[in-house]
């Protein structure tokens, strides 16, 4: 109920037409979709060095999906920078880390964190 509570009240704040409040949702169950998609791609590809494109990669995908995934890819994005904070994660890794979330959000190339020699799969 939150969760929903949330949504309308971020579709009313944004000021989204009646077209796209009724989208905002959808939007933002794929928006959370693509973050766990790479968020699992990140674990599989266990590829050091790569955790700011996949970052920048789950942002920019879910960004694609409109409104409600940009604000799904925030929400999921500062829950999980914040977590880590609190479990004693260095500041620096956490700003880097956002800052690779707001370069995909923004509709910049994931491709610019790629690390040399990732497999093309991801």
């Amino acid at each position: 109920m939150k969760l929903l509570s949330g949504l309308l009240l971020c579709s009313l704040v944004l000021g989204v037409s009646s077209q796209r409040w009724l989208s905002f949702p959808g939007e933002a169950v794929r928006g959370a979709w693509d973050m766990w998609r790479a968020y699992s791609d990140m674990r599989e590809a266990n590829y050091k060095n790569s955790d700011k494109y996949f970052h920048a990669r789950g942002n920019y995908d879910a960004a694609q999906r409109g409104p409600g995934g940009v604000w799904a890819a925030r929400v999921i994005s500062d829950a999980r920078e914040n977590l880590q904070s609190f479990m004693g994660r260095g500041a620096e890794d956490t700003e880097a880390d956002q800052a690779a979330n707001r370069w995909g959000r923004s509709g910049k190339d994931p491709n610019h964190f790629r690390p040399k020699g990732l497999p093309d799969k991801y």
